[in-house]
C-alpha cells in the first residue's frame, strides 16, 4: 500500500500547458480518497493554479494534495487560508544572468532555430529558468512534431552542461528545459516532500512520461521509487483508477 503517488505534470496528468479535464480532476479526487497526492513539474505556482489547483470538484480533500512547482523548489499546500506556499528557494541575480548568457550561447551553436515562436523562450521562474523551443504560448500540435523523441533537446542539453557546470539540467513538458541549481530535481524535491510530509520515500510511487536517462522524471527513478512511464494523459487515468481500485 503507498502513501502517496506523486506525478508529473504536462504529458502525464494534462497537455502541455493545458488545465486538467474533468475526468482526470475527478480521478484525482478519487486517488486523494486513498491516499496524498503530489504533483511537481518545472511550471511556476501561477500555471499549478491554473492547471491543478482550479480544476478539482469541490468534493476532493485538498489537504492532501502537495503541489511542487519549479521542479520541487517550492512547495504549496492548502489549509484554512486556501494555498500557501511552505518554502521557496530562488537564484540570485548572477546566476540568472549566466544561465541566460548560456542558452543565447548554446542555441547559437547547437543551430535550432524554429521558424515561427509563440512568446518568450526563456521564462525566469525564480528558483528555475526553462527554456521553451517554440514559446510559452506554443499551440499543441506545434509542440508535439517539434522534438517527439527529445532528440533535438538533448544535443541542447549535453552543450549546456558543458558551459553550466554544476547546475542540474533536464529536459520537460514537450519543447522545454528546465535549469535548477546543483542537486535540484525531481529527486530532490521529493526528499524535500518525504521532510515536509513524513511519508517515507519507500511509502511513495511516482508516475511521469520521461521516465528515461535524461528526462526530467528520471530522478525518481533513480531515487529508488516505485515508477510508472505513462504515454500521456488518458494512460495515467488507467493507472490511477487501478491503484483507487486496490488501495480501497
Amino acid at each position: 500500500m503507498k502513501q502517496l503517488v506523486a506525478f508529473d505534470l504536462d504529458g502525464t496528468l494534462a497537455e502541455s500547458k493545458q488545465p486538467l479535464s474533468d475526468w482526470m480532476g475527478e480521478a484525482i479526487a478519487d486517488l486523494m480518497g486513498v491516499a496524498h497526492v503530489a504533483v511537481i513539474s518545472g511550471g511556476d505556482w501561477p500555471q499549478f493554479e491554473k492547471q491543478v489547483a482550479s480544476r478539482l470538484p469541490a468534493r476532493a480533500e485538498r489537504s492532501r494534495l502537495w503541489l511542487m512547482p519549479t521542479t520541487g523548489t517550492k512547495l504549496y499546500t492548502h489549509g484554512a487560508e486556501g494555498w500557501a506556499p511552505v518554502y521557496s528557494e530562488l537564484f540570485d541575480e548572477a546566476q540568472k544572468r549566466d544561465i541566460f548568457e548560456a542558452f543565447d550561447a548554446s542555441l547559437e551553436a547547437t543551430g535550432f532555430v524554429p521558424e515561427q515562436t509563440w512568446g518568450e523562450r526563456i521564462e525566469d521562474r525564480g528558483s528555475q529558468i526553462t527554456f521553451s523551443a517554440l514559446g510559452q504560448q506554443a499551440p499543441i500540435h506545434a509542440k508535439d512534431v517539434w522534438d517527439p523523441d527529445f532528440a533535438k533537446r538533448k544535443i541542447i542539453q549535453a552543450d549546456l552542461r558543458m558551459r553550466l557546470p554544476g547546475l542540474s539540467i533536464n529536459m520537460g513538458g514537450a519543447t522545454s528545459i528546465d535549469i535548477t541549481r546543483e542537486g535540484v530535481d525531481k529527486a530532490y524535491g521529493l526528499k524535500r516532500l518525504r521532510d515536509a510530509s513524513g511519508i517515507p520515500l519507500d511509502a511513495m510511487m511516482f508516475i511521469g512520461d520521461a521516465i528515461f536517462p535524461g528526462g526530467n522524471d528520471y530522478p525518481a527513478k533513480e531515487l529508488g521509487l516505485d515508477t510508472v512511464r505513462v504515454r500521456d494523459p488518458r494512460e495515467t487515468l488507467s493507472v490511477i483508477e487501478a491503484i483507487v481500485a486496490c488501495q480501497k
